[in-house]
């Protein structure tokens, strides 16, 4: 299936930086000296300079630098610096030498760790032939019990530079190890390929299998060789290679088999590249993975997934091209039509992403699940919708991850920034992001909970950390919105106004009390009184509700008329009654998205608000009669020299 590395592809390294160090005397420098010069050196100094491989030393042709280090004490942080700089490490220790090689385990490998160093580790013996023959004890034995322990270490090799023993191959096997490392692709234990490599090549072999049989053909397989390897397989090839899988592949069952009629199948392709790493050949299925744009966290590279460059108060939604892809792919992949995407059905969607992109917060539990715990398709839209609010090119990565083939870059439209909004007196958003701040205990949660169809509970569980909420909401007309509430904690209000764009991606604040509590609403006031005045400090003014929560219980004295004084006073409109306990919303989320839809209205004003505006307008009237007085004192003087030109001409 292999024939040649290919060309330079997005996530592979320009050059690779090797760090070699270990104990004085290990033979660092003459390692170095002889892989490089061929010739063992008869004086060289305590610490090489860098020094520069030729770049075809190696068949991937890649330039590499290696770094001599010191064994002195007062060097350690100058050696530190230059591990955490590697690409990979060379730890040496030499053969006439155990000592050296405890220090291994007992102080530079731990040392790595604590410097955090994760990159790959090759382990030398140096001094081979000064290794006591009555010791001979296999490299295998030796290093076993401290690869178990760390995990890091690549590859083990002895050689010796005096008698020129495996010198080039221990650079070779640095080099490999950053450009083909084995970690990402494959459990060392199991013997079995990682999750995150199968996805990949799961993806790879969809997108290769172009007539969507579940199976390369001839064509398809010489097809992927050629891309991958810029040579074709002779048909001779391609039944060799088919006879290898169905040799250890036989199946029984239709999903098991390796080949079938109609081409190499999915399990053999996957067979055929844990039999090249379980050979050594791991740069095959690096090969493969770069080509399809892989980089060594087996992601796409960065370079593929488009960024996007948004003012604070712009949003990102998927464009309705993006969103009827993920309609067709909700209908796929619900096999019983029953608008119920099951937790196995979404991740089998997901199969060919690195993971599923909702398994962790804020996605995860953020949409409404159906009785039998699965996602409508408003619900599947409605993630996705969140994922390109908070992270647009995450959502377009996913995208490309479950198969979308457009143009990345028009998969996502940036609105309108909201300040225009304002002018304009709309909105053309169809997500509407929309903050939800409260005291504590005031019900803000099981308002929240109530959006997604949670049920109420009478405990309460006090809101620790940001939690978000999504769903479509219907307005009248047919129109749909998707409304995304951000749950506040109360002790998370005062970092958040921290920042001066915190108000930006806000399109309408709710502010909830328990109306049957006087210090809640108080408490409600004065963090509505805080994010207004944040928002007329900043430019960032956004429309604001009061929800009364609990109006399943009776209302402090006096709330009438408290909530009419402040309603009045900022400017916005009354307290809106609910009772999550009850199930009576009182249409609050449609009132949501409506108030959200006209920025120009329901802003709050403070009294340093209205006060500054106050005085703004003096300011801007004494500019205006300034510049009416001086406007009609130049037209006087302008007269007058008119006047004066006349006279002089004729006198």
């Amino acid at each position: 299936m292999a024939k040649a590395a290919g060309a330079a592809n997005p996530g592979v390294k320009s050059g690779v930086r090797i760090v070699v160090a270990g104990d004085r005397g290990t033979g660092k420098s003459s390692l170095i000296v002889t892989a490089i010069s061929d010739a063992f050196p008869s004086n060289i100094p305590p610490v090489l300079p860098p020094t520069r491989m030729p770049d075809d030393f190696y068949p991937d042709r890649v330039p590499i630098t290696i770094i001599d280090t010191s064994s002195k004490v007062e060097d350690a942080g100058k050696v530190a610096e230059e591990l955490k700089r590697a690409d990979a490490v060379v730890l040496t220790y030499a053969c006439d030498r155990p000592e050296t090689l405890d220090r291994l385990s007992t102080f530079w490998l731990p040392e790595l760790r604590q410097l955090e160093v994760k990159v790959p580790v090759i382990v030398v013996g140096c001094k081979l032939d000064l290794r006591d023959e009555n010791q001979q004890v296999s490299l295998e034995q030796v290093m076993s019990p401290i690869m178990q322990q760390f995990r890091e270490i690549e590859t083990c090799i002895e050689c010796s530079a005096f008698k020129h023993i495996q010198i080039p191959e221990v650079f070779y096997y640095a080099q490999k190890a950053v450009l083909h490392p084995t970690g990402p692709l494959f459990d060392q234990e199991s013997q079995t390929l990682k999750p995150r490599c199968v996805r990949a090549l799961k993806r790879i072999f969809i997108l290769c299998d172009l007539d969507r049989d579940g199976a390369l053909s001839d064509a398809e397989l010489n097809d992927f060789q050629v891309k991958c390897f810029n040579a074709p397989l002779q048909p001779s090839e391609i039944v060799g290679v088919k006879r290898v899988v169905e040799e250890k592949l036989p199946g029984g069952g239709a999903n098991d088999r390796g080949v079938n009629e109609r081409g190499l199948t999915l399990t053999g392709f996957l067979f055929l590249h844990a039999l090249f790493i379980e050979k050594g050949r791991l740069e095959t299925t690096w090969t493969v993975l770069r080509k399809f744009g892989y980089n060594n966290d087996i992601k796409l590279a960065d370079e593929l997934i488009p960024s996007f460059k948004r003012a604070p108060d712009q949003s990102a939604e998927l464009t309705s091209e993006a969103v009827e892809y993920l309609r067709n792919i909700y209908e796929l992949f619900d096999s019983d039509d029953d608008n119920n995407l099951r937790p196995p059905e979404l991740e089998d969607i997901f199969s060919t992403a690195p993971e599923s992109p909702w398994e962790e917060p804020p996605y995860k539990d953020a949409a409404e699940k159906t009785a039998l715990g699965g996602l409508s398709v408003n619900a599947f839209l409605s993630e996705w919708a969140l994922m390109t609010l908070l992270d647009p090119s995450r959502a377009v990565e996913n995208l490309i991850y479950i198969g979308y083939s457009g143009d990345p870059t028009a998969a996502v439209r940036l609105t309108r920034r909201r300040r225009l909004d304002r002018k304009k007196q709309q909105s053309d958003r169809n997500v509407f992001h929309c903050f939800v701040f409260g005291p504590k205990k005031s019900g803000k949660s099981a308002l929240v909970n109530s959006f997604i169809g949670r049920p109420f509970y009478d405990s309460y569980a006090p809101t620790t950390e940001e939690s978000y909420a999504v769903h479509v909401v219907d307005l009248p007309g047919g129109i749909k919105k998707t409304l995304v509430l951000r749950e506040i904690p109360e002790d998370g209000v005062k970092k958040l106004l921290s920042n001066k764009e915190s108000l930006a991606p806000c399109d309408i604040a709710v502010f909830v009390y328990d109306s049957s509590d006087q210090s809640s609403w108080k408490r409600a006031t004065e963090l509505l009184v805080e994010v207004a005045s944040h928002g007329e400090d900043t430019g960032y003014e956004v429309p604001c509700l009061i929800v009364a929560a609990k109006d399943d219980l009776n209302s402090f004295p006096m709330a009438i008329q408290e909530s009419t004084r402040v309603s009045q006073d900022m400017g916005i409109e009354a307290p809106i009654p609910i009772s999550s306990k009850m199930g009576d919303t009182n249409n609050v989320f449609r009132r949501i998205v409506t108030a959200a839809e006209h920025p120009h209205l329901s802003i709050p004003e403070t009294e340093a608000g209205r006060s500054r505006k106050q005085y703004n307008r003096l300011v801007n009237r004494s500019l205006m009669f300034v510049s009416v007085g001086a406007a009609v004192a130049i037209v006087g003087l302008a007269a007058y020299r008119v006047y004066a030109a006349r006279k002089n001409s004729s006198g």
